[in-house]
């Protein structure tokens, strides 16, 4: 019998039972669609996660004072007061994978012009933070070294900041606004960047030269940070092994000997790439077990179909008999129920396919969840319900095959 008989067949028999064919294929339409989803989620949250962190500089490397200590452990507050100004100057002058680099010292609070006010970041930086974070000026100008050298009260606004202050629209340049009680002339406003991947506004923050939140607001002489920027992304870990040898040697740290231990670095520093590194790890493991999840549901439908065959080939005992008695082979009978499993799985598999994309852009438009549907989960999807089909109804379909023609023929 030629495959073009047995899937006429097949169809004739899916045909016959409507609703138990849809019943059995709604398992791999749940599971499929399932699949489908739950990856979309996954990879669209990667790839947000990805552009996030490509948005905040992908070469940045972060120093911030105190050990690298987990867990939750408290340090003491000296320990947070370890990176200096000669800090700064050393990595500058000394680190030769690095292009920029600046100090940053940081203060919340209220920002008032006229009737208006806002909370915001007050973030005392040089101008290389604008490399470092990918910032530009849209307006004005940024504030210079001569601001920096004699702690000039300017500042640089963010987009968030500048409407909430100055909601008429009029324009911020030379206007003095206030922090707290702390009188800042403003010379520039930020390009706007709005929300990054995580909800975070990027335009809600304000520039000022870092000697002057020291001195004027904070009134102390430690920093609480140093941001760099690699030359490449691929000199990120020589630049950090660099910063390192600068910080244990201006802080005075002995390396370990053979006699005994050495000092452990009062300082941690954290670079993009690891942090990338680290949420890709993380987001990847996430996807797989999402995928686990929605794989079950896949095995349940596959389980359904493998019982719908084991049923039909009972109910058609007979007609499995009287094929056999007019010259069906066993093979015959073995590919016509093969075929009726697979298409149930392929046909499941095609409307799942066209759910979970569906179910991915609703997600996208009512929860505005990032979402990514790559090519290789629909491939892998029809791949695993063609295999679902033959798996699952192999079984029930070499049993048919197996059925003596006269004991059929008899059945009742």
């Amino acid at each position: 019998m030629n495959y073009t008989n047995l899937f006429k067949i097949a169809l004739r028999a899916i045909a016959a039972n409507k609703t138990r064919s849809f019943l059995t294929a709604l398992g791999i339409i749940i599971g499929i669609a399932s699949v489908i989803t739950m990856l979309a989620v996954g990879q669209g949250t990667k790839q947000s996660i990805q552009s996030n962190i490509a948005e905040m500089g992908s070469n940045m490397i972060m120093i911030s004072p105190g050990a690298d200590r987990r867990g939750g452990v408290r340090q003491d507050a000296s320990s947070m007061e370890t990176l200096k100004l000669s800090d700064y100057e050393a990595i500058k002058n000394e680190c030769h994978y690095i292009t920029a680099v600046s100090p940053v010292v940081t203060s919340a609070g209220q920002w008032i012009y006229g009737n208006e006010n806002t909370p915001s970041s007050l973030y005392g930086v040089n101008q290389d933070y604008l490399e470092i974070r990918q910032l530009s000026i849209a307006d004005g100008e940024m504030f210079t070294d001569g601001d920096i050298k004699s702690s000039a009260k300017v500042c640089v606004l963010g987009q968030t900041v500048v409407d909430n202050l100055f909601p008429d629209g009029s324009d911020p340049i030379g206007k003095v606004v206030r922090f707290n009680s702390i009188p800042f002339r403003v010379v520039g406003v930020l390009q706007k960047k709005g929300y990054n991947s995580m909800g975070m506004d990027q335009d809600d923050l304000v520039l000022a030269p870092y000697t002057s939140v020291m001195k004027r607001i904070l009134a102390q002489t430690y920093l609480g940070g140093i941001q760099c920027s690699a030359i490449t992304e691929g000199v990120t870990e020589k630049a950090t092994e660099e910063i390192t040898e600068i910080l244990r040697r201006t802080h005075k740290l002995k390396d370990a000997t053979d006699e005994k231990e050495g000092d452990e670095d009062d300082f941690n520093i954290r670079s993009q790439e690891e942090l990338a590194s680290m949420m890709n790890s993380t987001t990847s493991m996430l996807t797989i077990l999402l995928g686990c999840v929605a794989g079950i549901s896949l095995i349940v439908g596959g389980i359904g179909i493998m019982n719908i065959m084991y049923v039909s080939v009972t109910e058609r005992t007979r007609e499995i008999g009287l094929r056999m008695s007019v010259g069906a082979r066993g093979v015959d009978i073995l590919n016509q129920f093969l075929i009726e499993a697979i298409l149930l799985s392929v046909t499941g598999g095609i409307i799942g396919v066209l759910f979970g994309i569906s179910a991915s852009y609703a997600i996208k438009l009512f929860a505005h969840w990032p979402i990514a549907i790559e090519a290789w989960t629909i491939i892998m999807s029809f791949a695993v319900c063609t295999f679902t089909g033959v798996f699952f109804g192999w079984y029930p379909a070499k049993k048919a095959a197996q059925l003596d023609p006269i004991e059929a023929l008899r059945y009742e």
